[in-house]
Parts: C-alpha cells; sequence; structure tokens
C-alpha cells in the first residue's frame, strides 16, 4: 500500500510512519501533498478555535452584563475565565493568531448577539459590538 493510500485507510499508521521518515530523513518517501494539507489543516484549526472561544466568551459577557439573573452569575463567570484561559493559552502558543483575532474580532459579535437576543427577547443587547481585544484579561 502506498503511503498516501495509507493515509485514506489508517490516518493513525500514516502520521506514525510519516513521522520516522522525518526523523530518519527519507524524504524521498513521504507523502508530500497529504503532509501540506495536514500542516494547513493545523492553522485553520487554531484559527477555528479563536473563533469559537471569542463567540462563547461573548455570549457570556453580554449575559454576565446585561442579563439580570443573579444566581446564573457564577455558571457565566465561570464560561467567562475558561474562554479567557484557552484564548490566552492559544496566543501564547502561536503569537501569530493575535493579528487574527483582531481581524474577526467584531464578526464574531454577530452569533453571540443572535443568540443572547433570541434567548432574551426583553434585553435590550448592544447592536455594536461593546467590546475590545481585552477582554481577553479584564476581571
Amino acid at each position: 500500500m502506498s503511503n498516501s493510500d495509507l493515509y485514506n485507510q489508517d490516518f493513525v499508521l500514516w502520521t506514525d510512519l510519516n513521522c520516522q521518515q522525518l526523523k530518519t530523513r527519507n524524504f524521498d518517501e513521504l507523502d508530500i501533498e497529504n503532509l501540506i494539507e495536514e500542516i494547513a489543516t493545523l492553522g485553520r484549526t487554531d484559527k477555528r478555535e479563536i473563533q469559537s472561544g471569542l463567540k462563547v466568551l461573548m455570549e457570556h459577557l453580554l449575559k454576565r452584563q446585561y442579563v439580570n439573573s443573579e444566581p446564573d452569575y457564577r455558571g457565566w463567570e465561570k464560561t467567562i475565565n475558561e474562554q479567557r484561559e484557552q484564548i490566552n493559552l492559544l496566543l501564547s502558543e502561536s503569537p501569530s493568531l493575535k493579528p487574527y483575532l483582531e481581524s474577526v474580532f467584531s464578526d464574531c459579535y454577530r452569533y453571540p448577539l443572535f443568540v443572547v437576543s433570541k434567548d432574551y427577547p426583553s434585553t435590550c443587547f448592544p447592536q455594536d459590538c461593546p467590546f475590545t481585544s481585552d477582554i481577553l484579561d479584564q476581571d
């Protein structure tokens, strides 16, 4: 079975094999096309995690700041702290994601606004994003 066929048949074995070939510098046997795709996917995954984390963070910040439901505050604050931690961890591991975060920041607001507006129709939420990227380090 060829290396590229192995990619579709047994991904873990494919990664082990290609890792071993890299370690032994056996570059002629590498599955270059699929390696390129996998490396590109890693970057896209981190970008998706940034967007997802921002959306959850914004949603819970909106709830905490605008919804009067004291019994829920602790849970919302816990989620806020967890999302901040996860986003900051991603940024510390890949500082080049910071400009990406800045570029998608405002766009990420639409979905949390939609969710909280639907869940709390009697609450008035700001239509424009009231947050800046400093929400990652605020209490």
